[in-house]
C-alpha cells in the first residue's frame, strides 16, 4: 500500500541523491572549465549547444540563459544537425555537445562533422572515456554514480548535473561581462524586472487623459473634469504652471462641510504645493514616492509645465511591483 509516508519519503530520497550529484561537481571543474568560459568570452562567434533527448532539453534551456544573459547562443538538435541543420553553424561558432554517455548513434555521426567543420567543441559528458569526450576540445565531467530513478535508467540526476554546469558557465560569462541588473532588463523588456528598470513616467502617461481646471473653475466643472478623465484627481493649472491639486476625496469633504457650493471655486479646495514628478523619472521611483506620501496620484511636471497624471492603478496593471 502507498502512503503519504512513502511518497514523501521517496521525494526527499530523490532530492537528497540529486543534490549530492551536484554537489560532486565542484570535484571535477578544472583548467578545462576555465578555458572553456574564456574561450566563449572571447569568441567572435554564437555559442551552438546541442545534444538529443533529455540533453537536448537541457540545452534548449542553457541557449535560454546564455542568451539572456549576454551570451548570443542557439539550439541545434543532434539528428536534426546530421540531416541538414549543421547549415547554421558559422565558422566562429562554438558548440557545446552534451550526452550523458557520450555513445549515442547520433552523437558519432555528429562529432566528426563538427570536427570537420573545425569549430571548438565543447563536451558536458558523463563518460570520460566516451566518443564524445574523446574527440572534444575540451570536456566537462558531469559523472554522476546513478539515477534517481528506481531503475537507474531515467535521466534524472544526470540531467541535473548537465544543467547546473550549463548555469556554472552562464554564471561566470555573466561575470566577467559584468552583467548587471540593469543589462539583465534590457534581455527581459516585459517582464517585471525589466518594467521596473526600464519603464519611465513618459511611458505611461495617456495623452487624452489629461484633466486640469483654471484656478478660478466653478466646482461644478472641476466635478465634470475629474468624472470625465476617470483618474480621480484634476490638477489646477495657471499660465500653463500647475499651482495645485483637487482630488475625488477632497470634492467628499467639501460636500460633507458644506450644504451649498455655489460661491466655490476650484483655488478654494485645491491643495497647493502637490507632489510631482517629472516624465523622464523611472516608474517605480514615482511608485516609491506614493507609498512615501501615501497617495494614488502623482503630477507630472516638465519644467513647469503639466504634463499628465500617473495613478498608482496603471502601475498596478502593468505588473512591476
Amino acid at each position: 500500500m502507498i502512503t503519504t509516508q512513502n511518497i514523501l519519503a521517496t521525494a526527499k530520497k530523490t532530492i537528497v541523491s540529486e543534490s549530492q550529484s551536484i554537489a560532486k561537481l565542484a570535484d571535477f571543474l578544472n583548467e578545462n572549465f576555465a578555458e572553456a568560459v574564456q574561450k566563449i568570452y572571447h569568441s567572435k562567434g554564437r555559442l551552438v549547444v546541442t545534444g538529443i533527448g533529455k540533453s537536448a532539453i537541457i540545452a534548449q534551456k542553457m541557449v535560454a540563459s546564455f542568451n539572456s544573459t549576454g551570451t548570443p547562443s542557439l539550439f541545434l538538435h543532434a539528428a536534426e544537425a546530421i540531416h541538414g541543420d549543421l547549415g547554421m553553424l558559422q565558422k566562429d561558432d562554438i558548440v557545446i555537445c552534451i550526452s550523458k554517455s557520450g555513445n549515442s548513434p547520433e552523437i558519432k555521426v555528429l562529432v566528426p562533422l563538427l570536427k570537420r567543420f573545425d569549430n571548438l567543441l565543447i563536451a558536458i559528458t558523463g563518460n570520460m572515456s566516451s566518443f564524445l569526450a574523446q574527440g572534444s576540445d575540451l570536456v566537462l565531467n558531469t559523472t554522476v554514480d546513478n539515477e534517481s530513478c528506481p531503475n537507474n535508467l531515467a535521466p534524472t540526476n544526470s540531467t541535473t548535473a548537465q544543467l547546473v554546469m550549463g548555469d556554472a558557465l552562464a554564471v561566470c560569462l555573466m561575470e566577467m561581462r559584468d552583467f548587471k541588473a540593469e543589462d539583465f532588463a534590457v534581455y527581459h523588456p516585459g517582464g517585471a524586472l525589466g518594467k521596473k528598470l526600464l519603464l519611465r513616467v513618459k511611458d505611461m502617461l495617456e495623452n487624452s487623459l489629461k484633466p486640469m481646471v483654471a484656478p478660478d473653475a466653478p466646482i461644478k466643472k472641476v466635478i465634470f473634469e475629474i468624472s470625465e478623465k476617470r483618474l480621480g484627481v484634476t490638477a489646477v493649472v495657471e499660465d500653463n504652471k500647475v499651482v495645485g491639486i483637487i482630488t475625488d476625496g477632497d470634492i467628499r469633504r467639501m460636500l460633507n462641510d458644506r450644504d451649498s457650493f455655489a460661491d466655490l471655486t476650484a483655488q478654494d479646495i485645491m491643495t497647493k504645493n502637490p507632489k510631482t514628478t517629472t516624465s523622464e523619472a523611472m516608474v517605480i521611483d514615482a511608485f516609491n514616492l506614493m507609498e512615501d506620501f501615501k497617495i494614488t496620484q502623482l503630477i507630472v511636471v516638465d519644467n513647469s509645465e503639466f504634463k499628465g497624471v500617473l495613478h498608482l492603478h496603471d502601475i498596478l496593471k502593468e505588473g512591476i511591483i
